[in-house]
């Protein structure tokens, strides 16, 4: 018998997150709130990826490929571009709290919902460690006189408030953060085009010298392209995040599929603009190791304080990273429980929607993740880091593949759900997986990649058994 969606699914936000799994429970009404506007779920895309990777660590691909970065950073945007329309596809069709830990398990089985949700909300809670750390790195700074933990310990509790109180608030909260950080990167490119056409201030146009100097466009070669890819394909994480809150906004479907649109270009935009810019202005090889080399550029056209402005700058991008990343992590895990994939006590809500419980528990595991790296930040906590560094690949594949199964079941059954649909289906959908394939070949062959890979590997593998061992028990006992 073939798989089949329910006939009469809720259309509105209080139904169901969406059709049910082939032969699975009916899934409950979430009680969540639905109070998030498009902007809101605009910029929270945005402004889960837009961090320290980019300001900062930016700098590492640069010295990797040269000016070739910028391909680096197209051909990881174009992957995580084919990645997001599958996934906004999905999420426009069957909004879901879960966003593809469901939809993995309507495709492919309780297992792979499983193993989706917990790897996602694992890999979230520990990069809080590293958001909070960042940040408060650079608050000691300012004033030294307050230890960095107690910087870790106000951060971590005024995210926590931000997370308890109505949706709608933190919705409000995120957008002026990603707002700052957006404004800064249009700020930067503008400024960065005036002086490569020599229209600021003591300035000269710049030609392409820079582009073809220094060993030319592709210093390192084709190689130092696909390595500059591995260094920053990661970057791109985060925008997963809108179809998650989508779930809580006033038109779900509507709401996910132009958020999912205008981020995904956006931060493309953004990403190879700023890439442009820099291996423009700048002699490639001129970069020194962790600086940023937005500070760089900065500094060389003349703008005063640039490194204190920058820094102002990736501490707002970490503390928004930090709140998004917290708001995701409880999403998903109240969502796996209300699929029994995780203690039914996470699924209290609030009067205003809120599930605090799983706010708690992700903020928990947040805290720990934060003492592991401020006490042994070079063994422990490496090995947690480690242990989530390939994570996003293996989620972006089921979300390739729960696409490819959920495709051909939506058009046989419910063919006007489709209001965003995959580009070139399915030919673009296994070109994405190719790539994926690809990225880890790549990393196992990488000496530098190579422990994130085999570290996320076995972090993978002890979920799928636990899944393997909960199917088990689930099937004896019926």
């Amino acid at each position: 018998m073939r798989d089949r969606l329910p006939t009469n699914p809720p259309a509105g936000p209080t139904g169901p997150a969406g059709p049910n799994p082939p032969g699975g429970p009916e899934l409950p009404a979430e009680p969540l709130s639905h109070s998030l506007k498009q902007r809101h779920l605009t910029m929270l895309g945005l402004g889960g990826v837009i961090g320290a990777g980019l300001f900062v660590g930016s700098g590492a691909g640069i010295g990797i490929a040269g000016p070739a970065i910028i391909c680096s950073y197209l051909l990881a945007g174009a992957l995580a571009m084919l990645v997001m329309r599958a996934l906004g596809e999905m999420s426009a069709a069957m909004p879901a709290s879960g966003s593809f830990s469901v939809y993995a398990e309507k495709a492919l089985g309780r297992w792979a919902g499983f193993t989706a949700g917990w790897l996602y909300w694992f890999l979230l809670v520990v990069v809080l460690a590293v958001e909070a750390t960042g940040a408060a790195k650079i608050a000691n700074g300012w004033l030294p006189s307050v230890d960095q933990w107690v910087w870790v310990l106000i951060f971590m509790v005024v995210f926590t408030v931000s997370n308890l109180a109505a949706v709608k608030n933190f919705g409000e909260f995120e957008f002026w953060f990603a707002a700052l950080k957006v404004g800064a990167i249009i700020l930067f490119l503008i400024l960065g085009t005036l002086a490569i056409f020599g229209l600021l201030p003591d300035t000269d146009p710049i030609g392409t010298a820079n582009l073809t100097g220094q060993g030319g466009f592709f210093p390192e070669g084709i190689g130092g392209v696909v390595a500059g890819m591995l260094a920053v394909i990661f970057a791109f994480g985060g925008l997963e995040v809108v179809t998650i809150a989508a779930a809580e906004s006033d038109d779900p479907a509507k709401s996910v599929a132009r958020a999912v649109r205008s981020a995904v270009w956006r931060i493309l935009f953004f990403y190879v603009g700023s890439m442009v810019v820099i291996v423009t202005l700048l002699p490639w090889d001129s970069l020194e190791p962790g600086q940023s080399p937005y500070v760089a550029v900065l500094d060389s056209i003349g703008i005063p304080g640039a490194g204190q402005i920058m820094n102002i700058v990736v501490f707002v991008a970490l503390l928004s990273a930090l709140n998004a990343n917290l708001y995701g992590s409880s999403r998903m895990v109240f969502s796996l429980a209300e699929r029994g994939e995780a203690p039914k006590s996470l699924l209290k809500v609030s009067g205003g929607g809120v599930p605090r419980r799983a706010v708690f528990a992700s903020v928990a595991f947040g805290f720990v993740s934060v003492v592991l790296n401020l006490l042994w930040p070079d063994t422990v906590f490496l090995y947690m880091l480690n242990a989530v560094g390939s994570v996003l690949l293996f989620v972006w594949a089921l979300i390739a593949v729960s696409e490819l199964k959920l495709r051909r079941m939506l058009e046989r059954e419910m063919p006007e759900r489709l209001t965003l649909r995959m580009w070139c289906f399915p030919y673009l959908t296994w070109a994405a997986l190719l790539g994926m394939a690809a990225v880890l070949v790549l990393m196992l062959f990488d000496d530098a990649a190579r422990p994130q890979l085999l570290w996320s590997t076995g972090a993978a593998g002890a979920v799928l058994v636990v899944a393997w061992v909960r199917e088990l028990r689930a099937r004896r006992a019926a």
